[in-house]
């Protein structure tokens, strides 16, 4: 089982507009960050998509990313689904629309904003279904399972994928740690985890709080992950046990 880290920054993207890269040394390559995605394929060969970024086309040219076998959605937020025209290429040549899953509140706002994207509209097909995570256990070959996390004043989706006797957990947008995220989380290969800024967010994880996430589940592996511009790569991986990852656009892992 593999991980794919489409994008490891934060909305805004490292370097911000204006070509601000804050402590982020500009001349590592790592420091480049899109917006936040990832995703997880079997020794088989299916692969999940979490979340369409806003960056979503460039980061399927970067990793030759041509074909999924579904889509799951954390939340609505812009920076984890504006990029979700893009699924459209990817569903030329399939049989049926790419099968996409979200919590019920997530569903509806999507469905609210990209009607055309799960219904079709003026002879184009439809690109993609949504469904309600409530009863999905299973989808191409995965295991899934799936829990609702703090995010400020709202809520977001934490994800575990089982494949292969290996596991890959997503964390991203939480701003409190929660027993059923403990349970979700417990024993996972590989958990990737939101990690804003080293200072407290009112929305996000800080590094304090990833570590703290990993430490409680015991995953063997946690990449850190929605990076802004104060998290340069060499400082921040200087400063972390060998178990830690700093995410970055590109990286594979295998569980």
């Amino acid at each position: 089982m593999k991980l794919i880290v489409l994008g490891s920054g934060t909305s805004t993207g490292v370097p911000r507009v204006g070509n601000d890269w804050g402590d982020c040394d500009p001349n590592e390559p790592r420091n480049r960050r899109t917006r936040v995605s990832i995703v997880v394929e079997s020794n088989a060969g299916n692969r999940l998509l979490v979340d369409t970024s806003t960056d979503l086309r460039q980061q399927l040219l970067d990793n030759n990313i041509d074909r999924l076998d579904g889509v799951f959605w954390t939340h609505d937020h812009a920076d984890h689904c504006h990029g979700i025209d893009d699924l459209r290429v990817l569903r030329y040549g399939r049989g049926g629309p790419i099968p996409g899953f979200a919590s019920e509140d997530t569903a509806y706002r999507l469905r609210q904003r990209f009607g055309y994207i799960f219904a079709g509209q003026h002879g184009y097909p439809t690109i993609a279904t949504l469904e309600v995570l409530d009863r999905l256990r299973m989808h191409a070959g995965f295991g899934v399972d799936w829990c609702q996390m703090p995010h400020g004043p709202t809520e977001t989706t934490g994800f575990r994928f089982d494949a292969d006797g290996k596991s890959i957990a997503y964390a991203t947008d939480y701003s409190e740690i929660t027993d059923d995220m403990i349970d979700l989380y417990r024993d996972v290969d590989i958990l990737v985890s939101d990690c804003l800024r080293r200072d407290p967010h009112p929305t996000h994880a800080n590094l304090a709080m990833a570590m703290e996430l990993a430490e409680r589940s015991r995953a063997r592996i946690l990449v850190l992950s929605h990076l802004d511009k104060s998290m340069d790569y060499a400082t921040i991986s200087a400063e972390t046990p060998d178990n830690v990852v700093v995410g970055y656009d590109g990286l594979e892992i295998v569980a």
